[in-house]
């Protein structure tokens, strides 16, 4: 059996023994909606929950925040139908400004930002790239209920117990909005609605703070309403004022399905079983041998994305069963955080306990969430990535996908099935009980 998995731009092939029991773990194909620029402004003529546009008829100003290159947002048929209702709102192109909601990624220099923007946005409007480390730019707002500080660029932290948040220029905007997708997130439960503003243009402590509520039991895949991350994620979002989000579902094709425009929270609400439809599938039993790609571009841009691949594969791995993840990685790990609190570090039993007896640190996070991962299975990974760092990190490189599921085949059981995971970032799998 020849099987394809998405890796970077284009594919990886390999063959498996015709008498094994493969599954595709896929979501049934959805159809791309036949006028996606139709469907998004259906969306922002109907906006959901009490917003309305003639509640901002006096803005002055509009910032808008983004999502970086590891996200497949489709900004080329989200934005020209917002800029136009902007426009009919009588904001001026010089007082409308983009931000782009790094969080802590590296933040995007101006020449990268045509991989994400259309020509004409650039050309038309200001455009920022957030920086959560540069404390300059943050403004106290506080705590959340679970003691999470919050900042939005406008001055300094004054103590460790300070949230920080955003952009100084992001809260001076009349109107706030966010655009992004609405798709699984391991442990927020979902992305979208305030989480691009949220946690993109955080600083770094509110960012930290927020994902160290990751280790709670209730912050899972697919869960919103009691995962107390993505409700840490929602408070914050009341503390910056995101007035409106514009969030697109997409199909495994990275394509416009479902749009939906309106208040951040009953964006979310609305879109959490749309995305379940698109993403969520189920499986009988758990398999000995998981063969998982983060989707391809820009999904496996770095280990620091390609992470949730090995997340999503090990929900149906049984222990002591192996994971393949194949992504391509071109910009390595994506964290020198990561790299550097990895160096020296020996066993995935050492990781957990360095992890847990420092206490949780972003960068560092990524270390633990794939120790979690790998202390209680076979981690097998194909890249582009230098071997001597994949090693460093402890990631377990191999040659190429051929030679990984050779070696991962000799440690089948008899009668396991193998499941393979084309787009494991966007697939919520899981065993049916």
């Amino acid at each position: 059996m020849e099987i394809h998995v998405p890796y970077g731009r284009s594919f990886l092939t390999a063959r498996l023994p015709g008498h094994l029991d493969v599954d595709i773990i896929e979501a049934p194909a959805t159809r791309p909606a036949d006028d996606p620029l139709g469907v998004v402004h259906a969306a922002l003529d109907h906006l959901l929950g009490e917003v309305r546009w003639a509640d901002f008829a006096g803005a002055r100003s509009a910032a808008i925040a983004i999502n970086d290159k590891t996200r497949p947002v489709p900004h080329h048929q989200l934005l020209p139908p917002l800029m136009e209702h902007l426009s009919a709102l009588g904001i001026p192109d010089s007082a409308i400004t983009f931000y782009i909601a790094a969080g802590t990624h590296p933040p995007m220099a101006p020449g990268e930002f045509p991989s994400i923007l259309p020509a004409d946005i650039l050309a038309r409007y200001t455009v920022i790239s957030h920086d959560a480390e540069n404390t300059n730019l943050l403004l106290d707002l506080g705590a959340t209920s679970r003691g999470t500080p919050v900042c939005s660029n406008r001055g300094y932290i004054q103590s460790d117990f300070k949230i920080v948040i955003g952009n100084r220029t992001w809260m001076d905007a009349d109107l706030r909005i966010v655009i992004g997708n609405i798709e699984p997130h391991q442990f927020a439960g979902f992305s979208g609605g305030v989480k691009t503003a949220a946690i993109g243009l955080s600083g770094l402590r509110t960012i930290n703070h927020n994902h160290a509520l990751m280790t709670h039991p209730d912050s899972q895949l697919g869960e919103y309403e009691n995962n107390p991350a993505r409700q840490d994620i929602e408070e914050i979002g009341q503390k910056i004022g995101v007035h409106l989000a514009l969030n697109a579902i997409l199909n495994q094709d990275k394509q416009i399905v479902h749009a939906l425009a309106g208040d951040p929270r009953q964006v979310v609400r609305a879109g959490l079983e749309l995305s379940r439809q698109a993403c969520q599938v189920a499986v009988r039993q758990p398999y000995g041998l998981t063969i998982s790609s983060p989707g391809g571009h820009p999904k496996d841009i770095n280990v620091y994305q390609a992470q949730k691949g090995l997340a999503h594969a090990a929900r149906v791995t049984r222990p002591g069963g192996t994971v393949i993840l194949a992504a391509a990685c071109p910009e390595g790990s994506g964290s020198s955080h990561y790299e550097e609190w990895m160096s020296g570090k020996l066993s995935y039993a050492e990781i957990l306990e360095c992890f847990n007896a420092e206490g949780f640190r972003i960068g560092p996070h990524k270390a633990y969430q794939i120790a979690r991962d790998a202390s209680r299975l076979r981690l097998l990974f194909c890249s582009e990535m230098e071997a001597a760092l994949a090693s460093a990190l402890l990631l377990n490189p191999v040659r190429d996908l051929q030679t990984a599921i050779d070696l991962a085949l000799a440690d089948l059981q008899p009668g396991e099935r193998v499941g393979i995971l084309p787009h494991a970032s966007s697939t919520i799998p899981y065993i049916l009980k």
